[in-house]
């Protein structure tokens, strides 16, 4: 079925943010070595990207590499920087000509240098861009943030410019990675697993979690397309009932 023609655009999701997954199995299935798969997950990622804002998503967030993925062999470590340098690189007219801004979300400081570089460099590009904001979460774990949330609330509240009884949900958000996006609407996993894996825990908490077999690799705007089908046949109850909806 072509989902692009069932999903109703008037109740999109603003936020979408995507678990990329399946990128070694896909490889191990075809006799190749992990970082091939990776190497194909990017054609997965221009693609969804430029679907993602063409039908007019708001926020896509991307995981690209996670606080712990850092305990991976060394050679796939060392893939998967180059080949977000290389990307970078190549995208950023992809970004311009599709006018989307570039963002991330993580502990950037500590990546290696020439992939910061990039990074930063493609944000400074793009950062006018209106159409959709990418996100990309890069040594990105929803644990660290939150410690590193908490760390700046409790030297707000040291130095007196916050209160222990002033702490609520917003001044949670202020001082996290997402400050100025809205929450995750719906989030996807690839590959069948069905885990959250240390990603995005606060920003999730009314999200709808769609998860799909589909490997990474071979994920199309097909794909997304009946993902966004399938979270606009849900009823989103935020802890109402479906007549107070109604």
């Amino acid at each position: 079925m072509n989902f692009e023609n069932q999903i109703n655009l008037k109740k999109l999701p603003s936020h979408i943010a995507i678990i990329m997954d399946g990128n070694g199995r896909w490889a191990k299935s075809k006799g190749f070595l992990r970082t091939m798969g990776h190497n194909e997950g990017v054609k997965s990622v221009k693609e969804t990207v430029e679907s993602a804002a063409k039908i007019g998503v708001s926020y896509l967030t991307l995981y690209a590499f996670s606080t712990e993925n850092w305990n991976r062999p060394k050679l796939e470590v060392d893939t998967l920087m180059k080949i977000l340098v290389s990307s970078l690189k190549k995208e950023i007219k992809t970004l311009q000509n599709n006018n989307i801004r570039l963002t991330a979300i993580g502990n950037i400081e500590t990546l290696p240098n020439k992939a910061k570089r990039e990074l930063l460099d493609v944000i400074e590009k793009t950062k006018n861009n209106t159409r959709m904001t990418l996100i990309l979460a890069l040594n990105y774990g929803a644990r660290e943030e939150l410690t590193s949330a908490f760390k700046k609330i409790a030297n707000n509240i040291e130095n007196g410019t916050l209160k222990a009884n002033e702490i609520n949900e917003e001044s949670i958000n202020q001082a996290l990675y997402t400050n100025s996006m809205p929450d995750v609407d719906l989030v996807i996993r690839t590959s069948g697993e069905q885990r959250i894996s240390n990603f995005l825990l606060w920003q999730i908490a009314y999200a709808e979690l769609y998860f799909t077999k589909v490997l990474w690799p071979d994920f199309r705007k097909n794909d997304l397309f009946e993902a966004i089908y399938n979270y606009q046949n849900r009823e989103r109850r935020f802890g109402k009932t479906s007549e107070q909806l109604s």
